[in-house]
């Protein structure tokens, strides 16, 4: 009933014990009230965040670092809604948000797509009817292209240059019509890009060829909430889920030459193929030679049994929540 964005400090890693565990206490610096479920949050700047609410408004708090304190920066009311915007309870909630300075795009349960610049008080551009069904998440291409995914198992191009309301490019799971909840690229290879749905598969696209995904991958015994290839080291991919998992998948080295005792999760890890051949043109990712060499998986929380709702990663830092009204930060993934 009560929601809240909150700015934490989690302290610097000078205070960090032998193993590399933290020891200070996260500090909760301020807080703010939030109208509506946060579903979905992302930084503008080194100030502002924008926030997605289950109302349909999408928020922009700026974090006031000189007296730590957070003030609603500028808001667009009912930016997704079902009937009409005028209707009191006709918000539908904005599922996702993503920015790139100074565009922010938001997408919602309505099927709208917006585009919104952090200074202009209207949408910039507004495709009312994207999708027919809801639209789970979205993420930038490329500077004027976005990828969204839908609750039919669709993965969807949008060029922002056009003025047509139709994606560029529509891409489906075969068959069943699982829906999507979240969507990555490769930081690197931008036609590279990894879903995850309510299955639980971990899908590669590779968006130059076919309709469909190059690859599909066995992960969660139950809906994948969020997938991140790591930014600067894209070998590196991490999903979380329902099923209270958060796997490592690992396709940087060749694993045959690794120690199995070195796998520290609680699942036997798994071997996916993938080949090596000139690794700077043919990503991991997009290869399906069993001859070749392997993928590592690892399940970085064994034993953890509640929801895995989201997870952040960045250097050797993780970050992720839980359904235990939990946040944990993981500060050396690749010790």
């Amino acid at each position: 009933q009560d929601n809240r964005i909150s700015i934490w400090s989690a302290g610097d890693l000078g205070n960090e014990g032998l193993n590399g565990e933290y020891h200070g206490e996260p500090r909760l610096l301020c807080d703010i009230q939030h109208n509506g479920d946060v579903m979905d949050m992302q930084f503008l700047d080194q100030e502002r965040i924008v926030v997605a609410s289950s109302t349909g408004t999408v928020t922009i708090f700026r974090h006031h670092q000189n007296n730590q304190t957070l003030s609603a920066n500028h808001r667009w009311d009912k930016a997704h809604y079902h009937v009409d915007q005028d209707t009191s309870c006709g918000g539908a909630a904005c599922t996702g948000v993503v920015c790139n300075n100074p565009e922010i795009v938001t997408v919602g349960e309505d099927g709208r797509i917006n585009l919104f610049r952090a200074d202009q008080k209207d949408a910039v551009r507004t495709i009312d009817n994207a999708d027919s069904s809801t639209l789970h998440a979205v993420t930038f291409l490329r500077t004027t292209e976005i990828l969204t995914v839908n609750s039919i198992g669709q993965l969807k191009i949008w060029d922002l240059r056009h003025q047509r309301n139709e994606p560029s490019q529509i891409f489906s799971l075969a068959g069943d019509r699982v829906p999507l909840h979240c969507v990555d690229r490769h930081p690197n290879q931008q036609h590279i890009v990894a879903t995850g749905g309510q299955d639980g598969m971990l899908s590669i696209w590779d968006i130059r060829q076919g309709t469909m995904p190059v690859s599909l991958l066995n992960a969660h015994e139950a809906e994948m909430w969020e997938v991140h290839f790591h930014p600067s080291d894209p070998d590196h991919l991490f999903t979380c889920s329902e099923d209270g998992s958060l796997w490592h998948w690992d396709t940087s080295t060749n694993v045959s030459e690794k120690p199995s005792f070195l796998h520290q999760g609680g699942r036997s890890t798994a071997y996916l193929s993938h080949s090596t051949i000139n690794q700077s043109v043919v990503s991991a990712w997009l290869s399906n030679d069993p001859t070749k060499d392997r993928m590592e998986i690892t399940n970085l929380i064994p034993n953890q049994t509640l929801s895995v709702n989201s997870l952040d990663v960045l250097g050797p830092c993780l970050v992720y929540g839980t359904d235990a009204e939990a946040i944990y930060v993981n500060r050396q993934l690749f010790a």
